[in-house]
């Protein structure tokens, strides 16, 4: 071996649950190919070379390896993004997620908020026209993407993604299309079967804490069912909302995200849930139509304090069962 070769093998911390994640993300990579083109694995290409060189900048000082960690954070950012995202706006996003969303607070380990949504918040509300309004057609038969550098664009309301189609016209966009993601989208949330086989994935692999995942169905859900009965019109039905705005590539991905997630098991169902909520709050009420990407920051902020509670609950449970025994 080398000594490039070798020293390229030691640029990386090893992390075998990151690259679980990454072996889950996979698919999802491929099919934004054949979705919207070949431009989306150039773009994926450059976000992490800008994504690695960002972080190897900070740990150079230490003499330290990148953690693999940053890779997914590249992949999961550049997968929330539509396929015309310009490489400009994409790779200042991904610099900023790095550096105000993982390095300020200390590195790989210590990040309050997920990088990856950090930056894609920061690009959504920086460039809302590039984020929210050039969208790309998704192919619907094969060798779609595959051949094209990119899809064509999308110009009208009654062909973008499907909750801006539902919060303009109040249409629901076909159940079985949302399922296998031929729809406009950001380049790795359209295809729930993909997400859904990751999901049994990670949770079967222990690298996603099912319990976070399944407190956000249960919060989403049960607000969403509460507000349909009561005839509310701006919140979908809760399978609509489950197949649609990213909710279930937030929900697998970005909230089990170990580290800006809470650590106990209660403290997760309790995170889960409220992100449920928030959510559907968010996409009712609020401009934004995804609203899973800022319920994530907004959880990720209480994940500490939930922690906190829990454990401080315990212990008073544990203190009253020994002053009454």
């Amino acid at each position: 071996m080398t000594t490039l070769e070798l020293n390229f093998k030691n640029l990386f911390k090893k992390q075998m649950m990151m690259r679980k994640v990454i072996y889950s993300l996979a698919p999802l990579i491929l099919a934004s190919v054949y979705f919207f083109g070949w431009r989306s694995l150039i773009l994926l290409a450059v976000v992490t070379i800008f994504g690695s060189l960002t972080e190897w900048i900070f740990e150079k000082r230490d003499n330290k390896p990148i953690s693999e960690a940053v890779i997914v954070t590249c992949i999961l950012y550049t997968l929330t993004l539509p396929a015309r995202t310009p490489y400009w706006i994409a790779v200042v996003g991904i610099i900023f997620g790095i550096v105000f969303g993982k390095e300020v607070f200390g590195g790989f380990g210590k990040n309050v908020f997920n990088p990856a949504l950090v930056a894609r918040a920061f690009v959504y509300v920086s460039f809302p026209t590039e984020l929210t309004t050039q969208w790309a057609s998704a192919s619907t038969s094969f060798p779609g993407g595959f051949a094209k550098y990119i899809t064509s664009s999308i110009d009208v309301l009654s062909s973008s993604t499907p909750m801006l189609i539902y919060r303009g016209t109040g249409t629901l966009t076909p159940y079985l299309n949302l399922l296998w993601g031929n729809i406009a989208g950001s380049l790795g949330e359209t295809c729930a079967i993909l997400i859904i086989i990751a999901a049994i994935y990670l949770i079967y692999t222990k690298t996603a804490a099912w319990q976070t995942i399944a407190g956000v169905a249960v919060g989403f859900i049960s607000l969403s069912f509460i507000l349909n009965i009561m005839g509310v019109t701006e919140v979908p039905n809760p399978l609509f909302g489950i197949l649609s705005g990213g909710f279930l590539f937030g929900t697998v991905f970005m909230a089990t995200d170990p580290i800006s997630s809470p650590k106990t098991k209660e403290g997760k169902w309790i995170y889960g849930i409220l992100i449920g909520l928030i959510t559907v709050v968010i996409r009712g009420y609020a401009l934004f139509a995804g609203g899973i990407m800022f319920a994530i920051l907004i959880g990720n902020t209480f994940a500490p304090i939930i922690d906190e509670g829990v454990k401080s609950f315990k212990k008073y449970r544990k203190q009253s069962k020994k002053v009454t025994a």
